[in-house]
């Protein structure tokens, strides 16, 4: 991994963030402490859908009972 000091990488940030967008991890330094690494971003994924979990998630009819009064004052 290369290492680059922030003053390099303040200078060359647009070569920077291609190099690590084809891939490449690079190392950020304060002089020889490495302080950071700048590494591509994951695959993003797809667009949320509204309704995808219809069906699939199931709320007993408990879930609308009321609390009890022990764990009802915990809340206030």
């Amino acid at each position: 991994m290369p290492t680059v000091t922030i003053h390099q990488a303040k200078t060359n940030l647009s070569r920077l963030i291609e190099r690590a967008s084809s891939g490449e991890e690079i190392i950020i330094a304060r002089g020889s402490k490495p302080v950071a690494r700048l590494v591509p971003v994951g695959a993003v994924k797809g667009k949320r859908q509204p309704g995808s979990l219809k069906g699939k998630l199931v709320i007993g009819p408990e879930f609308f009972e009321p609390l009890p009064d022990d764990e009802l004052s915990g809340w206030e």
